[in-house]
């Protein structure tokens, strides 16, 4: 006979700390091919991750991230996340991140200046910024 949970087991990495560990009832992920929601007894799956925002339930919680480019892996009710960046809702200054966007902007616009190198990094800036960004306004509502 084969028990079965309600919870997920999740843990959110960055290269420099655990953003994330602990039960949940479940976690919205931003996927290069859509959103997804992984629920207790979820298929196993890999996929990478895009920027945006990722939102754990737990209960009546709701926790948001920023999050940006990584991958997932969901196995036996065990979701690892492993991304660029993973900043919850308090921990982002809404103004730095509109800055770090226009100083993106204005640097792609000037590419043929830029070697692929430093167009890569300020495409993730961009892309960072923008899912800070995204967070940060859930603030104001």
């Amino acid at each position: 006979m084969s028990t079965t949970t309600n919870k997920i087991n999740l843990q959110i990495i960055t290269p420099e700390k655990v953003a994330y560990q602990g039960e949940a009832d479940g976690v919205s992920i931003p996927t290069k091919s859509g959103e997804i929601t992984v629920l207790a007894n979820h298929i196993p799956i890999i996929s990478t991750m895009k920027h945006g925002e990722l939102v754990i339930r737990n209960g009546k919680e709701e926790i948001f991230m920023a999050v940006c480019n990584g991958f997932i892996e969901v196995k036996k009710n065990c979701v690892i996340v492993m991304t660029d960046i993973a900043e919850r809702i308090d921990e982002i200054d809404e103004e730095k991140a509109k800055e770090a966007k226009e100083k993106a902007k204005k640097l792609l616009s000037e590419k043929d200046r830029l070697s692929d190198v430093a167009f890569a990094d300020t495409t993730a800036m961009l892309e960072k910024s923008l899912a800070r960004i995204k967070v940060a306004r859930r603030k104001r509502r």
